[in-house]
């Protein structure tokens, strides 16, 4: 039976009075018709719109009640998640089929041998805020500059010019800018190069996907690396052209680098990846010698924040990553016949899912271990899931043994092993775990916990294996995993560009009605191409459920202007597919964003759900709020001294809102309220306030896989009804001027959004909270608070009192939590606000580890 909305009414009696109720504002369940065109769920959960399509009643006069979560909220999962999944099974697809639209997008139409869309989409992409925006050229491709692609000239010149033109970023004289952003375009061919091509802030470096080419380094090679995204300045004692941690926004993608004709005992890379937030890797091939002797790496990375990285493939080398970063999510990476697969010299913490290491030499996977303190600083904590290690004499190999204690943390998940001897020892011959052909169900070396309990269990052993949803793995038991869409297969008449249809994105002319209307013509059935530019809405933006789009340099959709500026009724920028809806959505290379003060924005909500495993998700797209040209967020307005007031520096209400129908695939999102002015020359701090990051009430399957939320005002996770959702590796900062003021200000708490109620003694942001939750996995995670009021002495104070807790989570959410880190924070992780594990318990260098947790 449908429930057609005709007239307000609550389809509810009266709420039951007694002392239970009484205690507290009262919680009950009940579909009410608020309109007529609306149905909501009360109970927090987000209105949906009544649908006939996909909105079943559950009956009427049949409800629930319940006094607040905290009392009675473990009678709160079951019933939402069977109220939303009855949705689900009841819901047939419902998407956009745009107006003009006959017939579905379907199958791409490229002929064989036709080149990739990208290289033929009329390119007319501007970046809004430089200081030329009329002149200013975006896309490159690199034959415009000179490059030949044939083998036999030197293109080295050439490409550099392509990345450089035009007063970019870079040369070690500009740290950071948004205004200067470029796609550098690389038809099929073979390109010689001599020495390292330097990659510009702001750089997406793109090859033809359907036959991707290859980068090719001379024998007499002398550069750094084939991909040098962060160069060393000569005779600069190590200085380099960037700070590592705010090296944002980069991309390369379908390549082939090539190092085979370089003399083995040279020493050279095929990728200096020395980066933070919003960077990928994907989708790229790296040759290198496979004489026994040889000195080459596939991709070198000695610092940074990252990031993500997948879909690779390593031959050969010395070794196949050789890498130092805080935190980094790896997905589908393979490596074949290198001395060493991968070594991990220092990091927070790193996921790695799905990786293949076959004939590695030496050692498939060597981390160096032991340091616990910040100067010596060595792996803190590997998480490896879904791997398979073939015809290598060692998976993993620690530089020093654990002797009892925690030295660096590691977590083993359906790691299958092919003719490998050992599965875990110790420089120096030690054997942990022995190896052969077997599967490692679940292992771990480090400090675990259970419950309320506060006490430390050193195992090195096996541990408890997470329950996992099938809905949240593929075929064959692995987590699902999807690469970003690229469209190999569609001809450039498959896609629309949206300046040929209307839409400025000049940063200035009010782009509401253009888009929409593009969209609601061509989604479902065309790609919309959504030229480089800054787009601003000023109400609303709807992307309909079949909806396939992609940006181009990060093209970037602001909100601006009155409706989004009404703290007390705050509305969507976005809103991906209606309450109810359910398809394909497919967005790539977009960031969303404002331009402030808009206190009333939620900058994304997500309502559609998938109607196959992975077709509702974001690649490589990311919330920016502040912090860049434009956005009316910067230094000059906003201040640390707090000159610049609070109301004109509130930046969102809230980032991102996935709703109890809607599931997502995130791979790479960066939830990102600005903390510096990226324009700055000083890359000054600033105090911006966004009151929520990421609110998920979705019953999945969702996974975040590369995510990052930083620097929102109540928290930067909240997963309130929530289920099966697979996370790793998830990163968070806390703001860097709490508690002056402490949350929930300059926000109020909302419980019609789900936020936390009781502040007592709370006075930073939580970076995770789980409330009424089942079926979390997290693996791998790092919360971090360096700050308290903009000081760092809480760093080095006993104990470290940046923030006394980060994680809560409730008596009644399942969730698994493997090697979570945490910085500056006293209580790793709390139960129903209640500190339960003491960060003095797990030092494991700059941060703390907690190898493993769960409710029991």
């Amino acid at each position: 039976m449908l429930l057609h909305c005709q007239k307000p009414s609550l389809v509810a009696d009266s709420v039951p009075d007694g002392p239970l109720f009484r205690s507290a504002p009262p919680f009950y369940l009940a579909l009410q018709c608020t309109t007529s065109s609306q149905v909501k769920l009360i109970a927090g959960v987000s209105p949906f719109r009544c649908i006939p399509q996909c909105m079943p009643i559950l009956a009427q006069r049949r409800i629930m009640r319940f006094p607040r979560p905290d009392t009675l909220s473990f009678m709160l999962v079951p019933f939402v998640a069977s109220l939303v999944a009855l949705f689900a099974s009841a819901a047939t697809p419902v998407y956009a089929l745009g107006s003009t639209c006959s017939r579905p997008l379907g199958a791409g139409t490229a002929a064989p041998g036709e080149p990739f869309w990208l290289q033929n989409m009329k390119h007319q992409g501007i970046s809004a805020f430089n200081s030329d925006p009329s002149t200013y050229q975006v896309f490159r491709n690199v034959k415009d500059f000179g490059a030949k692609g044939d083998g036999v000239h030197d293109d080295t010149d050439a490409i550099n010019a392509a990345i450089s033109s035009g007063s970019r970023c870079g040369n070690a004289t500009c740290p950071s800018s948004t205004t200067t952003p470029a796609l550098v375009f690389f038809p099929s061919g073979t390109y010689l190069i001599s020495g390292a091509l330097n990659i510009y802030y702001y750089t997406e470096l793109t090859g033809d996907a359907r036959n991707p080419p290859t980068i090719l380094a001379t024998p007499s090679f002398n550069g750094f690396a084939i991909f040098d995204v962060d160069p060393y300045i000569p005779g600069g004692g190590g200085a380099q052209w960037y700070t590592n941690q705010n090296n944002f926004f980069r991309s390369a993608r379908n390549f082939i680098l090539d190092l085979r004709q370089v003399p083995p005992t040279t020493v050279a890379y095929g990728i200096h990846w020395q980066v933070a937030q919003a960077t990928s890797l994907q989708n790229i091939v790296i040759e290198m010698s496979t004489a026994p002797d040889a000195q080459q790496d596939g991709v070198w990375i000695e610092n940074g924040s990252g990031g993500f990285i997948g879909d690779l493939v390593i031959n050969g080398g010395k070794v196949g990553c050789w890498i130092g970063n805080q935190q980094i999510t790896v997905r589908n990476v393979t490596i074949n016949n290198a001395q060493t697969g991968i070594l991990m010299n220092w990091n927070w913490g790193w996921t790695f899912q799905n990786l293949n290491i076959n004939n590695a030499t030496i050692v498939a996977f060597d981390v160096l271990t032991g340091g616990l303190t910040t100067a010596t600083q060595t792996a803190g904590s590997e998480s490896i899931i879904d791997a398979t290690i073939t015809d290598s004499p060692i998976f993993l190999r620690t530089s020093t043994a654990s002797n009892g204690t925690l030295g660096g943390s590691v977590v083993l998940n359906n790691v299958k092993l092919k003719n490998v001897p050992t599965a875990v020892g110790v420089v120096g011959g030690a054997v942990v775990l022995a190896g052969g052909t077997k599967t490692i169900a679940s292992w771990a070396q480090g400090n675990v916990y259970t419950g309320k309990n506060g006490e430390r269990k050193f195992v090195q052993g096996a541990i408890e294996a997470p329950p996992k949803p099938s809905s949240l793995l593929d075929n064959s038991g692995k987590i699902f995993g999807r690469g970003r869409p690229q469209y190999e297969s569609y001809a450039t008449s498959q896609f629309v560009s949206a300046r040929s249809l209307g839409a400025k994105g000049d940063g200035k002319t009010d782009d509401t009605a253009a888009l929409q209307s593009i969209l609601d013509k061509y989604s479902g059935c065309k790609i919309i191409f959504l030229d480089a530019g800054t787009y601003v809405v000023t109400s609303t933006l709807e992307i309909p459920a079949g909806t396939h789009i992609v940006g181009e340099a990060w093209s970037v959709i602001a909100g601006k202007g009155f409706r989004f500026e009404n703290i007390d009724a705050p509305i969507p920028v976005v809103r991906v597919g209606l309450p109810g809806s359910s398809g394909v959505v497919e967005i790539s290379d977009i960031l969303f964003s404002v331009i402030g003060p808009t206190p009333g924005a939620i900058v994304v909500e997500w309502n559609v759900r998938q109607s196959s495993q992975g077709s509702a998700g974001m690649w490589d797209s990311h919330i920016r709020l502040g912090g860049s040209a434009g956005s009316n967020l910067l230094e000059s307005n906003c201040p640390t001294s707090g000159a610049g007031g609070t109301k004109n520096c509130m930046a969102a209400y809230a980032a991102l809102h996935l709703t109890a129908f809607s599931s997502a695939y995130l791979e790479g999102t960066w939830v990102w309220l600005a903390d510096h002015d990226m324009e700055s020359q000083n890359q000054t701090k600033i105090s911006l306030f966004s009151g929520r990051g990421i609110l998920s009430e979705s019953q999945g399957p969702t996974w975040f896989i590369g995510t990052a939320s930083e620097h929102h005002v109540l928290y930067q996770y909240n997963l309130v009804n929530a289920a099966n959702h697979y996370m790793g590796f998830m990163q968070t900062e806390t703001p860097y001027y709490q508690p002056t003021p402490a949350p929930p200000a300059p926000f109020t708490v909302n419980w019609a959004f789900q936020d936390p109620s009781d502040w007592n003694g709370i006075k930073a942001a939580w970076g995770l909270r789980v409330t009424n939750s089942r079926d979390i996995l997290i693996f791998g995670a790092g919360f971090y608070s360096f700050y308290s009021n903009y000081g760092e002495d809480c760093l080095n104070a006993t104990p470290l009192n940046c923030q006394a807790q980060i994680v809560d989570i409730d008596s009644w959410s399942s969730v698994h939590m493997y090697n979570l880190n945490t910085v500056g924070t006293t209580y790793q992780l709390s139960l129903n606000q209640k500190g339960v594990i003491n960060e003095e318990l797990n030092p494991n260098g700059l941060a703390e580890t907690v190898t493993f947790w769960s409710q029991s």
